[in-house]
């Protein structure tokens, strides 16, 4: 049951004290006996929150009886630096329905609409978006001394004149409103080229000498011919969209081929570049005296690329390493290649695994390297032969077919597989023969793509053969 003591404490108010005199036991006494009571000015010490600011915002300040609270703004008869709106303390502003006029228009209508008493009488406010193009005027004179043309009267030029100030130069508006039946049939690019050409012929007339003029240039030819241009590819058919997009795929395909081909192409340069290398290097070694060779082997040995055989770690860090550890191959080169190393070794009758001497260490790290520099220019070398070949039989194809200029020869015997001669189809898509044309190119060739190329060939004649 809540005792006076226990609302005097929930409401903050102090107690009467008369407890401490008096010397009745707490509940404080019983459980901490040993602690000293706390000080009266502490507990007392209260601060008052200052008017206007809200309780949440005064509890986030002040929140225990511990800390003093922080420095508080002396004026504090206002509140808040911005009052609160007092509704009611004013009379409601009274609003009208009136009548108004747009400044734009010329017709001069009459509309309404609700609007403040206090407003009567001034502008429509959206009569500052108004906003109207300049279109020069001439006069009689200057008309026949700069602006006469023989293709044009000056009855047809004014008329054009009034109807680009009516719609604003939306030349379009003006060709469809323009009088065909009084006037000379004219396009919308002529009407452009007849305005611009006087507005540019004003411009010079009365421009001030010394002053940069900004004069409108029409190239009425050019925009013909791009919307010609644009007719034409707006009314184009199906199959002339589906060639163009075959012709673009072919395009992609040859720049991917003519990458590639570059890309071998450079490889081989540094397999060469790297095995005359080597041989150069061998054949100054050899001729370089033994007792002067430990002293120019770092200074006379060249730039080996790093595509050529197996580049070795070197060992130069502190500390104690084995010279097995010399012999062992990098992780740069790939399975296939040590498979066909090992294989090579055995062939030549040399250990996987000799007795790691100083000597027979760069002996053996030698060798092993130029059997992977031999293996990539013999794999260089194939490729070439094959590609070669391919493109000969292609080549022999399109002399056989009549598509290089010279008279179609038949076949002496049977032709290989890639020399059938692509007889076009309407009904299968696109001609086999440009497919043919643009492979002529280089397509990247692999014996695997031959054998597949080859079988599909022979299983394409065998169908033809069974047919009646």
């Amino acid at each position: 049951m809540a005792t006076g003591a226990d609302v005097r404490d929930i409401l903050e108010l102090g107690g009467p004290e008369g407890d401490a005199a008096s010397g009745t036991i707490s509940k404080k006494d019983i459980i901490n006996p040993d602690k000293k009571k706390s000080k009266k000015s502490s507990e007392t010490l209260t601060f008052k929150r200052p008017e206007g600011m809200h309780r949440e915002v005064y509890a986030l300040l002040y929140s225990d009886k511990k800390d003093a609270p922080p420095l508080l703004p002396s004026d504090t008869g206002q509140g808040y630096r911005t009052v609160k709106a007092k509704l009611g303390s004013k009379k409601v502003r009274p609003w009208k329905w009136m009548p108004f006029t747009n400044p734009a228009r010329k017709d001069g209508a009459m509309f309404f609409h609700w609007r403040r008493a206090a407003e009567e009488g001034k502008d429509y406010p959206f009569a500052r978006f108004n906003k109207t193009v300049q279109v020069p005027v001439y006069s009689e004179q200057e008309y026949q001394l700069y602006l006469h043309d023989d293709a044009w009267t000056k009855a047809e030029t004014d008329h054009l004149f009034d109807l680009s100030r009516r719609f604003d130069l939306r030349f379009v508006v003006i060709h469809d409103r323009y009088d065909h039946q009084q006037f000379k049939k004219r396009s919308v690019e002529d009407l452009k080229e007849r305005y611009y050409h006087i507005c540019a012929k004003l411009a010079n007339v009365r421009a001030v000498p010394g002053t940069d003029l900004k004069i409108p240039v029409f190239d009425a030819g050019h925009e013909r011919r791009r919307k010609e241009q644009l007719e034409r590819l707006y009314n184009r058919t199906p199959e002339q969209v589906a060639e163009e997009e075959y012709l673009l795929q072919e395009l992609r395909k040859i720049e991917a081929r003519k990458k590639e081909r570059e890309k071998r192409s450079q490889d081989l340069q540094k397999l060469i570049t790297a095995a005359d290398t080597t041989a150069e290097q061998r054949r100054t070694e050899r001729k370089a005296p033994k007792k002067k060779l430990p002293q120019k082997k770092e200074a006379e040995k060249p730039a080996v690329p790093e595509t050529a055989g197996i580049k070795f770690p070197d060992f130069k860090s502190a500390g104690v390493t084995l010279r097995s550890q010399r012999m062992k191959l990098p992780s740069s080169v790939g399975q296939k290649k040590i498979k066909a190393l090992e294989q090579m070794l055995l062939e030549l009758g040399v250990e996987l695994s000799p007795t790691p001497t100083e000597e027979l260490v760069h002996m053996f790290n030698e060798l092993r390297s130029d059997l992977v520099l031999l293996y990539e220019l013999k794999q260089a070398c194939a490729n070439c032969e094959y590609e070669l070949q391919m493109l000969r039989h292609r080549h022999e194809a399109l002399a056989r077919a009549g598509v290089l200029g010279g008279p179609a020869t038949p076949a002496s015997g049977p032709a290989p597989a890639s020399a059938e001669p692509a007889v076009p189809d309407p009904g299968l898509g696109p001609d086999p023969t440009k497919d043919t044309i643009i492979d002529v190119v280089g397509a990247p060739l692999t014996p695997n793509s031959r054998k597949r190329r080859e079988s599909a060939s022979s299983s394409s004649s065998v169908k033809k053969a069974k047919k009646p």
